[in-house]
């Protein structure tokens, strides 16, 4: 299993109605399955995370307060997998919930 613990990633794909992007930094912390992340950077203020991981799937919900002021959240399910560079990767499949019928994907790797 992949461990999230003290790793940092950044968006190198962001989805046309997302709103995390390359300047956003997200910094993990990972005990046993319980996975929890803040982040913060470009269009966002201060997000936060928190989830379980089964094998290498990443189950988790977020919220996050943009820089328009905008309070946004939403859940996801990440595939989590090691990239040809040896990074680690989640692929992201998110549904806005403060967006009802919103949904998208992003990728996001360690840097």
């Amino acid at each position: 299993m992949i461990n999230l613990n003290k790793i940092k990633m950044t968006v190198i794909e962001t989805a046309e109605n997302g709103v995390v992007n390359e300047d956003t930094i997200f910094d993990f912390t990972q005990k046993d399955n319980y996975v929890e992340a803040n982040y913060f950077g470009g269009k966002i203020k201060n997000g936060f995370l928190v989830g379980l991981i089964k094998e290498n799937i990443f189950e988790f919900s977020y919220c996050q307060l943009q820089t328009d002021g905008i309070l946004d959240n939403g859940i996801s399910c990440s595939e989590l997998v090691i990239s040809s560079e040896g990074k680690i990767r989640l692929i992201e499949h998110f549904e806005w919930k403060s967006r009802p019928g919103e949904y998208g994907v992003n990728i996001f790797e360690e840097v």
